[in-house]
Formats: structure tokens, sequence, C-alpha cells
């Protein structure tokens, strides 16, 4: 199995959107956000050529990165998942995985500091971070069987503009 990491496109600062709204787990891309984030998708097509499906935290700015690289990949097999909240740990996400069949190259859209924890622990089985995703970065982790804690090799982890790169 594969996993396709992905940090959430840039989002609406913080304080701006308290400005409207209290609930921070709306917070949407903004308009230049969504812009790079289809260039990006297009990047990560480029090198994996087919997702089975598309994990997404349910807060508003990774749906909609969720979905651009849905429509990059010309399906909407996405699917809105807790264990990729802010808040949980990589083991509510190995929890799911374990529950779910992903079949063979699972996409999941998530957050900072989590999503950069969990690649680490996936591939040390060390519970903290030591990668940097930014926002819109994506990075391709390899299982040889179920994932889990020291299980994936890294195969590639890329900012937005390496992404954008492999675009063309």
């Amino acid at each position: 199995m594969d996993l396709l990491v992905i940090r959430h496109a840039i989002a609406m600062e913080r304080e701006d959107f308290a400005a409207i709204d209290s609930d921070d787990d709306r917070r949407p891309l903004t308009d230049a956000g969504a812009r790079k984030m289809r260039r990006v998708a297009s990047g990560i097509r480029a090198l994996v050529d087919r997702v089975d499906l598309i994990a997404t935290s349910p807060l508003t700015r990774a749906m909609q990165t969720a979905q651009i690289v849905s429509e990059a990949y010309g399906t909407a097999a996405t699917r809105t998942v807790d264990a990729l909240r802010p808040e949980n740990t990589p083991k509510s996400f190995i929890d799911w995985v374990r529950a779910n069949e992903l079949g063979d190259v699972c996409a999941i859209v998530g957050h900072e500091p989590n999503l950069s924890q969990l690649v680490t622990w996936l591939m040390t089985g060390v519970d903290e971070s030591r990668v940097v995703l930014k926002k819109g970065g994506a990075c391709l982790l390899g299982f040889g069987g179920a994932p889990g804690a020291g299980t994936g090799t890294l195969r590639w982890l890329l900012t937005p503009s390496q992404l954008i790169e492999r675009a063309g």
C-alpha cells in the first residue's frame, strides 16, 4: 500500500476569519491558495498516477483541498475522517486504517503538526515530528504490508513549488 500525505493548502488567517466566524473548523482556503493547490494537484497527479481513496479531515480547508485533489484525478472518491482532525494521534489514524479498505493508494489530507508527526511515526515509530510539510506540500510513503509504527518507507517529500514544477 502507498499513502499519499497532503497538507491542506493556504487558508485564511485565523485572526481574520475569527472576525467573521468563531468556529475555526470552518476556516476556508483563500482564493490564491485554491488556485495554487490546483497547480500542486497537477504535480501530484504527475507523480502518482492513481488514487483509490482520498480521506480528509472534516475541517473546511482540508475538505476543499481534498476536492481539488479529487478533481485532478477525475474522481470524487473522498471520505471525511475524524481521525485526521488536528487534535488526533497517529494511533487514531491507524485504528481507522485497520477498520477500512483503502485500496493500493490512499491519499490523506490534514493539518500540521499532526501530519508530520504521523509521517515520522509511520517511518520510525517515534511519536514526534521530524519532517516539514509546507501548506499544499505532500509526501508519499510505501508499506510492504499494513501501515503501522516504523513500517513506512519515505518515497518522496516535496514542497508545493517542487510539485508545481512536476506539473509541467
